[in-house]
């Protein structure tokens, strides 16, 4: 084992002494030296792993003995200098291959968050289901006990998946993280389970042709090679990286024919039945948090339907799926978990979420995998940034809002909230700073399943550094001394009436001005504007109450998601969800002008009055930046789509174009 490079822990799991782990062997292993740390710049570091898919076959070449019936046992896929110290703990539990070795893509980056012990489960090995489900939940007790208030993380993939929920069933008091992928909770509904009789009645010369089949799953070899065809390579290179592909496919049925002999196949059919029917039948005591994972062209599982029937049996789950990919997800190329659990919010230290303490920047290419999506967009709307620096004067760019946090950056709401799709990004690019918008918990959460868009289409918002808005939340990013973005007006802005452009819908207390004079916060009054040369408002909110049946519905919809002011009266409070019905105008260009920074102290802080001045002078900052802004772009040349295209033509789409004169 020792040249695969990874440290076998016990059959139990890994036993402590003195500050060292043990493996099987008896080999003391150091103890975890780096310790676990957020960055503060606006990317995380980058942890590149260079693993493959034939790394995984070379792995599980030397991990397979075919006649090896050892016990069931953990292993750490990493050298301990890859730990850290205060991350939580991650068990992997294989599918029907057993090796343990699904998730080598992803070591590296999940170590930097992770404690990682992965389950091996040698061919030959005989270990009921039941058996299986009490290792797995004597580990979590064992560990639990060792490091109370930290969750456990169960990742598992189709009977991996099945072992989790199981133990997750049988300890539901434990704070356990359940990821499953293509859950084998479907074995009933596939044609596996129709297998195993028809495997009792093959000859022996037949005992490879089932492993031969699954080599040709979607996403391994087969799909690689198809690749070549279409990548319109030179023909030396095509026929060398097909080459390449037929020499992986007949080592992946070499290495499948040694763990799937022909009675060991029927031992794991036996097995996906028997942890197919306990997990179903204890999927109402499972209370653990839980994302699933489904493939869309799974040619094993049904993934896709079980994802969903999984989502409501669960009390606390959530599904992505992926259309494109086959059975073993994890070993894919382009699926990353670490990128899937950070934009999902499923990262976390502690008994309970910490948005701010638990987040973890994007890496760069995280970014621009987010924001490739925008970038038509950005073109599109051609937006300009200006600022005003502390003499104030108004500069190009983001060169006036100051580098050093806590910073609360406060504007108006434009219709749609499209002022998201440019802002980050361009602190990000400017500035390295990664903004920390308040959001609706909308966003994040559902109360009940409806109409509502599944929280996934907000993965990017969340992965950005987005958190649910609240009291206790804008405190902690103050305190973290963040650069906090803030839109009092909210939904109400976001969603306005026809003729309402720009109108300032903000609440009668003054409340992030007494939170940001508690820490010192500068507040950065701006605005957004443009909405008005790209959409038009024909059907509002008033128009679509006119109809009772309209308006039930829309009652209905907003009671799927959290309440967001319901203190608050008149138009201000808890706003009614609904889409406003709106037709596209040749397109503009957006504007976003930062103010005047406003310091806060001791004063704003004590005093009631003071800080309801201060936060009128801060609505009046903005209303003064959009009126400015209204006006001097009349005088832009480059406002319609066209001048701005031609210019982009002549210099170029990265160079920046001219706007009016400030």
């Amino acid at each position: 084992m020792a040249a695969t490079g990874f440290h076998m822990l016990s059959a139990v799991g890994g036993l402590r002494n003195g500050g060292k782990q043990k493996h099987s062997l008896g080999v003391a292993l150091p103890p975890a030296r780096r310790r676990f740390s957020v960055s503060v710049t606006a990317f995380s570091s980058e942890q590149r792993s260079a693993k493959s898919f034939w790394d995984y076959l070379e792995a599980a070449r030397d991990f397979i003995r075919p006649e090896d019936n050892s016990p069931s046992r953990w292993f750490s896929p990493l050298e301990s200098k890859a730990r850290c110290d205060r991350a939580p703990l991650l068990l992997f539990l294989p599918g029907i291959d057993g090796n343990g070795l699904g998730l080598i893509r992803q070591h590296e980056k999940l170590g930097q968050m992770f404690d990682i012990w992965c389950l091996h489960i040698p061919p030959s090995n005989r270990t009921a289901f039941h058996d299986l489900v009490a290792m797995v939940e004597t580990t979590v007790k064992s560990e639990t006990q060792r490091s109370p208030g930290k969750p456990i993380y169960l990742v598992g993939e189709s009977l991996g998946a099945c072992i989790a929920l199981a133990v997750a069933a049988c300890i539901p008091e434990t704070d356990l993280v359940l990821i499953l992928s293509n859950p084998a909770t479907s074995f009933g509904n596939s044609s596996l389970q129709h297998l195993a009789p028809l495997l009792q009645l093959l000859p022996d010369q037949l005992d490879l042709a089932f492993p031969s089949v699954l080599s040709f799953i979607p996403g391994g070899p087969l799909k690689r090679m198809i690749a070549h065809w279409v990548r319109g390579l030179p023909e030396n290179e095509t026929a060398a990286n097909i080459y390449q592909d037929l020499v992986t496919t007949s080592t992946f049925t070499s290495i499948l024919a040694d763990t799937f002999r022909r009675e060991t196949l029927v031992w794991k059919l036996k097995l996906l039945d028997a942890a197919a029917l306990f997990a179903n039948a204890h999927l109402h005591l499972v209370k653990a948090q839980t994302l699933i994972l489904s493939s869309g062209n799974d040619q094993i599982l049904p993934s896709t339907g079980e994802g969903k029937r999984l989502r409501k049996k669960l009390t606390k789950c959530e599904v992505r799926s992926f259309n494109d990919n086959g059975h073993c997800l994890f070993l894919e190329d382009g699926i990353d978990l670490v990128s899937i659990i950070k934009a999902t919010s499923f990262y976390r230290r502690g008994s309970h979420q910490d948005y701010i303490s638990d987040y973890i920047p994007p890496t760069l290419s995280e970014f621009n995998k987010c924001y490739g999506v925008n970038r038509l967009l950005e073109v599109i709307m051609g937006p300009v940034f200006l600022s005003t620096t502390e003499d104030g004067k108004v500069v190009r760019g983001l060169g006036g809002i100051p580098s050093e946090g806590p910073v609360l950056l406060v504007g108006n709401h434009m219709l749609l909230a499209s002022d998201k799709i440019s802002l980050p990004g361009q602190f990000v690019h400017e500035r390295n700073i990664n903004l920390r918008p308040l959001v609706h918990p909308m966003m994040f959460t559902r109360l009940r399943d409806g109409l509502l868009p599944d929280v996934s289409v907000y993965d990017t918002l969340r992965m950005m550094g987005s958190v649910p808005i609240s009291a206790t939340h804008l405190h902690n990013l103050l305190s973290a001394k963040s650069h906090i973005l803030l839109f009092p007006g909210g939904i109400r802005e976001a969603l306005h009436r026809k003729g309402e452009e720009y109108k300032l819908m903000w609440p009668e207390k003054a409340e992030f001005v007494r939170a940001a004079a508690k820490f010192g916060a500068r507040i950065v009054p701006f605005c957004g504007v443009g909405e008005d040369d790209f959409l038009k408002v024909v059907v509002d909110y008033n128009d679509q109450i006119k109809f009772p049946i309209v308006k039930e519905v829309l009652k209905r919809v907003t009671a799927e998601g959290p309440e967001v002011r319901g203190s608050v009266e008149g138009e201000e409070g808890n706003q009614d969800f609904h889409m406003p019905g709106v037709i596209p105008k040749w397109p503009g260009r957006y504007y976003y002008y930062f103010g005047k920074v406003i310091e806060t102290g001791e004063d704003e802080l004590g005093d009631r009055d003071r800080a309801k001045e201060v936060y009128l002078g801060v609505k009046k900052e903005v209303e003064r930046c959009i009126e400015f802004v209204k006006q001097r772009r009349e005088e832009d040349p480059y406002r319609p789509l066209l001048p701005r295209l031609h210019y982009h033509l002549q210099h170029g789409l990265r160079t920046q174009v001219p706007t009016f004169p400030f």
